[in-house]
């Protein structure tokens, strides 16, 4: 695994700023920006919007439903255009559906989902989608969240603070929270360079401070990094829709298997596997930063000798789930 302590520091520092209420780091010239914001129109000339802003609707009871089975799960889905399944047309299509399915077999329970998520939204939105999801009394909350702070230029401290905040909300309600970190918009064709490479640096960094912020408030988070990314070469008109910017069908199938497992084990469904040789318990920021370099890595907080906190921050632990190990459908 390739991961450099530069990225930890770029999450230590977003996080922090986040806690203090800063915008994060900052470090374009104006010539630069200049350049990348024109790169950044031309990327959206060539994204477009062939499927329009909405996904299909998803929310429902999914598994076998009735008294024997017992009562239903509560899921929320929060964040972006991911988090709705832009770009398919069969519910059944959507991360959020193939997680509810895959939950409710692994429970032998039923689930009831609702997706509060919406295209084009930013970390910001967050609040006002857990101000509804709040309504439904939800056992498991999953956000996939950051593309868009990213292509926004949101400053990373203001998008990680506002993850903080919808996380907090939730754990304080009693929601286990699995959230999918930003992806590595590096992969995404129609950007190119240097944008394409600002991008890689911004999202991965985003994707280090957003795992931080949300151990922090106890959550769990499982990284995409660059998940679609070998694939997108090998395959690319089966991975990603007409726009080249959102997964088809294959590539939502495919984020959905890998925070499955996850969401799973949140709500005590799934065994806890142990962490890899060499890499027990760690700092959240080294823990982070590994993580946001390679897909499918899940970072949740552990103790060292009793205490949660070391002469570096948090203890976490990197835990490695295999993607589609958990039952699929019910």
């Amino acid at each position: 695994m390739i991961w450099t302590p530069a990225t930890a520091r770029a999450a230590r520092r977003i996080a922090t700023a986040a806690a203090l209420g800063g915008g994060g780091v900052t470090a374009l010239g104006a010539a630069m920006y200049a350049v990348l914001f024109t790169e950044a129109l031309l990327a959206r000339r060539i994204v477009g919007r062939p499927h329009g802003m909405d996904g299909p609707a998803s929310d429902g009871l999914y598994g076998r439903a009735g008294a024997e089975q017992g009562r239903p799960i509560a899921m929320v889905m929060l964040g972006d255009s991911t988090s709705v399944g832009l770009g398919v047309s069969d519910p059944e299509d959507t991360p959020a559906v193939i997680i509810a399915r895959g939950l409710a077999a692994a429970a032998g329970r039923p689930v009831r989902l609702d997706v509060f998520g919406r295209s084009g939204a930013v970390s910001a939105d967050l609040s006002h989608q857990v101000d509804r999801a709040l309504k439904t009394r939800p056992e498991i909350a999953v956000i996939f969240v950051g593309a868009n702070d990213v292509t926004t230029k949101t400053r990373p401290g203001d998008a990680v603070g506002h993850l903080r905040e919808a996380v907090a909300r939730l754990r304080e309600a009693g929601t286990e929270v699995v959230v999918g970190t930003c992806p590595d918009l590096g992969t995404i064709r129609p950007i190119a360079q240097p944008l394409r490479w600002m991008t890689q640096r911004w999202s991965r960094q985003l994707a280090a401070a957003q795992t931080v912020a949300v151990i922090e408030e106890g959550g769990r988070t499982v990284a995409f990094a660059d998940i679609l990314g070998p694939e997108f070469t090998t395959y690319p008109d089966e991975m990603f829709g007409p726009d080249r910017y959102h997964p088809s069908a294959r590539g939502y199938q495919r984020s959905a298997y890998v925070v499955l497992p996850s969401v799973c084990a949140a709500l005590g469904f799934g065994p806890e596997p142990e962490p890899e040789r060499g890499e027990g318990s760690q700092s959240i920021y080294l823990a982070a930063a590994k993580a946001a370099e390679e897909s499918g890595t899940e970072v949740t907080a552990t103790r060292v000798a009793g205490r949660a906190t070391g002469p570096h921050g948090r203890w976490a632990m990197i835990l490695r789930r295999r993607p589609g190990t958990m039952p699929r459908s019910a």
